[in-house]
């Protein structure tokens, strides 16, 4: 996984690890893991960054450089 986007979001954001610890209802250390890739971070939390950001999975874990998120599905 592209780690950086996360580091590289969060910090446009001018937000520290501790303040989207508190978002994900993790620790910091816990956190500063998954920006290293020391773990990966579970798709439900994805999800949450996600919708925070405004941008898409995709966009945080590389897969693409566009921010828009996609149109929400009618399924979920």
């Amino acid at each position: 996984m592209n780690i950086i986007k996360l580091k590289e979001i969060r910090e446009d954001k001018d937000l520290n690890q501790s303040d989207i610890a508190k978002l994900l209802n993790t620790t910091q250390q816990q956190y500063s893991k998954y920006e290293l890739g020391i773990q990966s971070i579970p798709i439900e939390r994805l999800d949450i960054l996600a919708d925070f950001y405004g941008v898409s999975v995709d966009y945080l874990i590389g897969r693409t450089d566009i921010r828009k998120p996609y149109p929400k599905s009618i399924l979920k």
